[in-house]
């Protein structure tokens, strides 16, 4: 798959199959990711791979309430309540493996993580699998008890919660709008 086809056609999938994503394939997918520039060429990446079903459904339950409370007081869309609220909505979108960027905490760890995480998109994209990053599950994964869920290693902060598998069906292209170009010549 050419450059700009990855680019152009990688879309963030909420619906997969139960099919399982081999390790040979999420490591090569992370082989992939962490060829993305970081700061100082520090490399201070750290993947945390969930296969576990039964881990998946603990985390997707645990950062449903989470975000229920945090949205609270926050400036998040209220109208994401009912989603959240809903037992049978899962953040996952039950796919079959969540992969977790964190890096050691300081400077530039969120700049680090989330080029990576690029790579890792457009890595699953060409190698015929969805993904889509999780905002719903990053705000309790920073908290002591998912950080602990993940065994994280201390001073260590989760950035990027990637789902991976395969596509249930197409995920149409978003519409993009035209981007603000300010040129100074």
């Amino acid at each position: 798959m050419e450059l700009k086809e990855a680019i152009y056609g990688r879309r963030s999938t909420r619906g997969y199959t139960s099919e399982p994503v081999p390790g040979p394939v999420i490591e090569a997918l992370i082989a992939a990711a962490i060829q993305a520039p970081s700061a100082v060429n520090e490399q201070p990446w750290h993947f945390t791979i969930i296969r576990s079903q039964e881990l998946l459904d603990h985390i997707s339950t645990a950062a449903k309430a989470h975000m229920l409370r945090v949205m609270e007081s926050s400036a998040f869309p209220h109208h994401l309540h009912g989603r959240l609220q809903d037992p049978e909505f899962h953040i996952f979108h039950h796919a079959p493996a969540l992969i977790v960027i964190s890096t050691r905490e300081g400077d530039w760890h969120v700049e680090n993580a989330t080029l990576a995480a690029q790579n890792l998109m457009l890595a699953a994209h060409g190698a015929g699998l969805g993904s889509c990053w999780i905002g719903f599950a990053q705000r309790w994964l920073e908290t002591s008890e998912g950080r602990l869920a993940l065994g994280l290693p201390e001073h260590y902060q989760p950035v990027a919660p990637l789902t991976i598998g395969r596509a249930k069906h197409p995920v149409p292209p978003v519409p993009r709008e035209a981007p603000w170009l300010h040129w100074l010549d």
